[in-house]
């Protein structure tokens, strides 16, 4: 058992570093004016999203438990963001855009929540 804990950890610390890679080059290559737009907003939180993800992927392959994200919740998430993608085309106003893009990243805040909180309770209860 002492062997799996450094090689988990540092599947953690890669997929970490991805994680700020990605930030990265969404600040590096986004003009100013662009992070005033929603769709930053929504686009951050996907990437944070995928994060989670990702952690919670590399944690159920290497214990034995499996935890499942709300994929129903990831849905509606994902159909918010692209409604509020395609607003214009919709002919959607500008303060509904403003909305979906706040009701995308909060369905993804929950989703990451509720992961985030079953990984709390299966660490209190393997201790």
């Amino acid at each position: 058992m002492p062997d799996l804990q450094p090689k988990r950890r540092r599947w953690t610390v890669i997929a970490s570093g991805l994680l700020c890679g990605v930030l990265a080059l969404v600040v590096v290559f986004t003009n100013r004016a662009a992070f005033f737009s929603p769709m930053a907003i929504v686009v951050v939180a996907a990437i944070g999203s995928a994060a989670v993800l990702l952690q919670l992927r590399l944690r159920n392959r290497g214990q034995g438990s499996s935890l499942h994200p709300p994929s129903w919740l990831n849905v509606i998430g994902i159909a918010f963001a692209v409604v509020a993608l395609f607003a214009d085309h919709i002919g959607v106003g500008p303060q509904w855009t403003r909305l979906l893009a706040l009701c995308a990243v909060g369905t993804f805040g929950i989703s990451s929540a509720i992961i985030l909180h079953a990984f709390r309770k299966n660490r209190a209860a393997l201790k």
